[in-house]
């Protein structure tokens, strides 16, 4: 999988780093609070919440068991309705796909509509590579872009970036990419807009090709379905002459009935909204109305191995509504650049380590990413247990274990630097198995407890270095209990 950023450091690395960017943090702290709570209003408002919940999990549950079927229905719909269906088994295939249908139009230059798919196989980079211009029309998407960044959010790519940076970032690089900003624009967000919007409307008008990728595909009409909030998707998605759709595979659903569960909880989990400003849906092509030519990429990349593995696979049902992020300690402190991947946060920590493997640093740090506080499964609206996965994950850095890699079954050896780990399990283990040494072992350590250090020394000192030892209790439970009960009340 495309989309790591070479030359990042694991996530403890980058965490630490990031941590000490006071700015930083309190752009996210300010950000995140802001969304959950405006979040958590919305939820609020549904009495059948928890109800929704329940059935877009298993809508999508119900579509992953079936994938294959639904898959083969959606491409016969498209093509019916006069769209074209290719199919990418990576990021390779999927940029070259795309790169020769942009060749084949003449053009080159290309907008694009916010697109986790494209971000994931590098799709601008490839295209530069061949001299095709992308320009990101989305408003975080454009910050990120002229101000030579990464994304760090799901939702809001430019959260790290506060309203004067994102004015700096205006005025020294608008006049490159096309029409300047002004030389008296100020940091107030109407102004910023005013000036993205007039930035970006010469490009709408003169495009003849848009990417995109889409939020939903409904497999009994070959229907896309694309939400957004500024208007820019539906501009990229009606005006030029061909379009090109980047999908994962795991964004169908089988009805245009199902769709009516998302459409009210991904705006309420995502931008807290009852409904969100623009959905846009397109069915193949229409004569006179809209794109003359549609395109759509199905991409694979990693997906299939996730969907093999039983646990892991609940992490495609994701609906990319990013609540987990802006309630996620980690995340609020170490941000999104820290996760090495497009995917940041809870989510990334668990979907990036299946679609690109756990062969890198990074990707073997990322399921230890979390405090495990079950938060982002809480307001999960397709209830993916998260934490269960990463400590799934965990096991299969430390222990190693058969996987499937590129459709093969095949055994992981153990990453390294997890021998310690590994025996410290295998001693717990053994004296749990066995009562009377861990009653004694809880009496010494209680005897001893004036002698417990505050920090832990060789390889316990990682987990010591971001918490303190818990005090040693004068006694156990166990002889705590066994006092309540003999003592008569």
């Amino acid at each position: 999988m495309s989309g790591t950023y070479l030359g990042m450091p694991p996530f403890p690395a980058a965490a630490r780093e990031a941590v000490r960017d006071e700015v930083l943090r309190a752009n996210l702290r300010r950000a995140t609070h802001t969304i959950r709570d405006k979040r958590a209003r919305a939820v609020a408002e549904l009495a059948d919440w928890d109800r929704l919940r329940a059935a877009g999990k298993a809508v999508k549950d119900h579509t992953l068991r079936h994938l294959d079927r639904y898959l083969l229905q959606l491409e016969e719909a498209v093509t019916a309705a006069g769209g074209t269906v290719h199919w990418a088994a990576d990021a390779d295939e999927a940029n070259r796909i795309v790169t020769e249908l942009v060749r084949a139009t003449g053009e080159r230059e290309v907008v694009k509509v916010k697109s986790m798919a494209t971000q994931e196989i590098g799709l601008n980079e490839a295209l530069e590579a061949a001299g095709i211009a992308a320009y990101e029309t989305d408003l975080a998407e454009l910050i990120v872009q002229l101000g030579h960044d990464r994304p760090s959010h799901i939702l809001v790519p430019a959260i790290h970036r506060n309203r004067a940076e994102i004015r700096d970032i205006f005025r020294a690089e608008m006049g490159d990419w096309g029409r300047p900003a002004p030389e008296s624009l100020g940091d107030d967000p109407r102004e910023l807009a005013e000036a993205a919007r007039l930035h970006l409307r010469e490009k709408f008008l003169r495009a003849k090709v848009a990417v995109s990728g889409a939020n939903f595909m409904v497999a009994e009409t070959g229907t896309m379905v694309v939400l957004e909030s500024e208007g820019n998707g539906r501009m990229c998605l009606t005006l030029p002459e061909t379009l090109i759709s980047v999908v994962g595979i795991e964004k169908v659903v089988p009805t245009f009935r199902d769709l009516e569960i998302f459409l009210q909880t991904l705006p309420r989990s995502s931008t807290a909204e009852r409904m969100n400003p623009y959905t846009t849906m397109w069915t193949g092509t229409t004569d006179g109305d809209g794109p003359a030519a549609f395109h759509l990429v199905l991409l694979d990349n990693g997906r299939t191995d996730t969907l093999a593995d039983e646990t892991g696979r609940q992490a495609l049902r994701c609906i990319r509504c990013s609540a987990c992020l802006n309630v996620c300690p980690v995340y609020e402190r170490a941000g999104g650049h820290a996760y090495g991947s497009v995917y940041p946060g809870p989510i990334g920590a668990i979907l990036s380590p299946q679609l690109r493997g756990t062969g890198s640093e990074i990707d073997a740090s990322l399921p230890y990413a979390s405090t495990l506080c079950g938060a982002c499964y809480e307001v999960c609206p397709v209830a993916i247990d998260i934490p269960e996965v990463l400590v799934h994950l965990r096991e299969r850095v430390a222990q190693g274990g058969p996987v499937t890699r590129d459709g093969i079954r095949v055994t992981l050896r153990p990453a390294d630097g997890h021998t310690a780990e590994r025996a410290a399990m295998r001693a717990a283990r053994l004296l749990l198995d066995h009562p009377g040494a861990l009653r004694a072992g809880e009496r010494l350590l209680a005897r001893a407890r004036r002698l417990a250090p505050r920090r832990l020394p060789g390889a316990g000192r990682a987990w010591t270095d971001s918490r303190e030892l818990p005090t040693v209790a004068a006694q156990s439970f166990r002889d705590w209990w066994a006092r309540e009960r003999s003592t008569p009340r």
